[in-house]
């Protein structure tokens, strides 16, 4: 998949919109996929992203970050720690499917299966150039942008 075009997508999204890969040609695009809105990890990670969102406005990339969680919930997530970006729902879990980031894991010794914490950096020509999978939150959303910015610098 990795310097790959991506397949064209069309997601719903927070702030009645709907996100379509192809519309977005000439900008970079971060996708990053948690497991759950209003979780410790998932909050951190996702305030990060928005901390740093004006250096990733002013490296030509747009942010989203996807879950399974209801459009509902996701408004409130949104809503509650003034996200500047949209959060994709994905209850049919149609672009973790097309992401591969649903995988078996382990919650109190018991097997579910969940979203695995993952990033995409998606070029202006909409190719794949680079994953984070299994990620760990701490200054995670500080490297996306350092090779975000590097992309766009050699774009």
């Amino acid at each position: 998949m990795l310097n790959q075009p991506v397949t064209n997508f069309t997601a719903a999204a927070t702030s009645n919109t709907e996100v379509e890969l192809s519309a977005l040609a000439g900008q970079q695009i971060v996708l990053y996929f948690y497991p759950k809105d209003n979780t410790p990890g998932c909050t951190t990670e996702s305030q990060d992203f928005r901390d740093l969102h004006d250096q990733f406005a002013a490296a030509n990339t747009l942010i989203f970050g996807v879950s399974r969680d209801s459009m509902r919930t996701h408004e409130n997530f949104k809503a509650k720690h003034e996200f500047p970006f949209e959060l994709i729902s994905d209850p049919e879990e149609t672009l973790c499917k097309q992401f591969d980031v649903i995988k078996l894991k382990k919650l109190y010794g018991k097997e579910h299966l969940g979203i695995e914490r993952s990033t995409f950096l998606i070029d202006k020509n909409g190719v794949l150039r680079h994953e984070w999978r299994k990620v760990k939150v701490k200054d995670h959303a500080a490297e996306v942008l350092r090779v975000a910015q590097e992309l766009n610098a050699g774009s």
